[in-house]
């Protein structure tokens, strides 16, 4: 039988996702260009036992996303720049007691209130490291309707499996643009959930890792004694002054994820097995990328894409096998160069020229911009 189609945009597509992963909880608060996430999600969850709340700020979208996930419930927010600015405190919060949850950033022009209903990609580096202290951070970049959906099951499959907050990096092109989806049917789709403990409830520690580095995680009210502060803590989770019992489970919890980065961790490559020149982009960007590169192909020139899935854990090992092999790589994003900086942290001394295309306007990098570049060194 063959599949449902939908015609969806963008934010829908994350709806279908959240609710595709289980999804049952939503606090937010209405922000241009991801308003369509809450207002589809305050129809859709009361159907299927989720609930719908629309809090009096930012801060309190994020609080509220983080008490969600502690009672048990799959638990989602989404924003656009500004916002996520206000939810840096409590997303910290979320970093250090390790909930897991989704933050959707439908990226726009900034900083500040900026331009709100156009595209942007400045969001990058506050993805990792928007608020304070050292912590992991995993960051998804879509670049299609389709992948809308799928990246929204990955983003909580990766906080329930590993216990952090995740945050899908989208932008008002995608999340406004509308695509034909195929709808995955129940089991097309891996979904995972938290592990929770089985230990007799007197012996529960909170935040004692098992061999992963994770520890199992209890529903508040399910008979488990559980103590959560923002304050460095030991394994039963209350607060400890132990400097270097802080540092190891700081340490801990980076490792999670970089010990996973196999598990965690997408790129989508194309035409990059014989290509010179390597153009690194995400989002919406790279689809005007990909217009180019078939351009530039027609023309006899060797490029490829280099396109990551998941922006944080940044794709070191898959994109290190490019070193002493492409001549050029291009970094076109929409904003003044951040990405990059990763890229030359990577690559440089091993590639003759690493160049960015950067765009602020509000308008998307377009494929005769991304051609014209590839061509200036021809």
């Amino acid at each position: 039988m063959a599949k449902e189609v939908k015609f969806l945009q963008g934010n829908e597509a994350v709806v279908e996702g959240a609710l595709y992963a289980g999804c049952t909880f939503y606090a937010g608060y209405p922000i241009t260009p991801s308003t369509e996430v809450a207002e589809i999600l305050a129809a859709r969850l009361p159907k299927v036992g989720g609930r719908f709340v629309q809090m009096e700020d930012e801060l309190a979208a994020m609080a509220a996303t983080l008490g969600g996930s502690i009672s048990g419930r799959k638990s989602m927010t989404a924003t656009s720049g500004p916002g996520m600015s206000l939810k840096m405190e409590n997303l910290g919060y979320g970093y250090l007691t390790e909930i897991p949850c989704v933050i959707v950033n439908v990226m726009r022009g900034g900083p500040s209130t900026g331009l709100p209903t156009g595209p942007g990609q400045s969001d990058i580096m506050q993805a990792k490291w928007g608020t304070h202290g050292d912590h992991p951070a995993v960051a998804l970049t879509p670049s299609t309707v389709q992948e809308q959906l799928e990246e929204t099951v990955r983003a909580f499959n990766i906080a329930e499996k590993y216990r952090i907050p995740v945050i899908l990096l989208t932008d008002e092109i995608i999340g406004h643009m509308r695509e034909a989806v195929n709808m995955p049917e129940p089991g097309d789709l891996k979904v995972d959930d938290r592990k929770r403990p089985t230990c007799d409830p007197k012996d529960y520690l909170p935040y004692q890792p098992e061999e992963d580095g994770v520890a199992p995680m209890a529903d508040f009210g399910s008979g488990y004694r559980y103590h959560i502060t923002g304050l460095n803590h030991l394994a039963d989770g209350f607060p400890s002054n132990d400097g270097k019992l802080a540092q190891a489970d700081e340490i801990r919890q980076a490792a999670k994820i970089d010990d996973h980065y196999d598990d965690i961790v997408v790129v989508d490559e194309m035409e990059c097995d014989d290509a010179e020149i390597l153009i690194f982009a995400f989002g919406s960007t790279a689809r005007s990328a990909k217009e180019a590169i078939k351009a530039a192909r027609a023309e006899g020139i060797k490029v490829g894409l280099f396109r990551p899935l998941t922006i944080w854990p940044f794709p070191d090992k898959h994109l290190e096998k490019y070193k002493n092999k492409v001549k050029r790589i291009i970094v076109p994003e929409m904003n003044l160069g951040m990405a990059i900086l990763e890229v030359k942290r990577v690559m440089e001394g091993t590639v003759p020229s690493i160049e960015g295309i950067n765009q602020i306007d509000s308008e998307p990098i377009t494929p005769i911009t991304i051609l014209n570049k590839i061509k200036e060194g021809k």
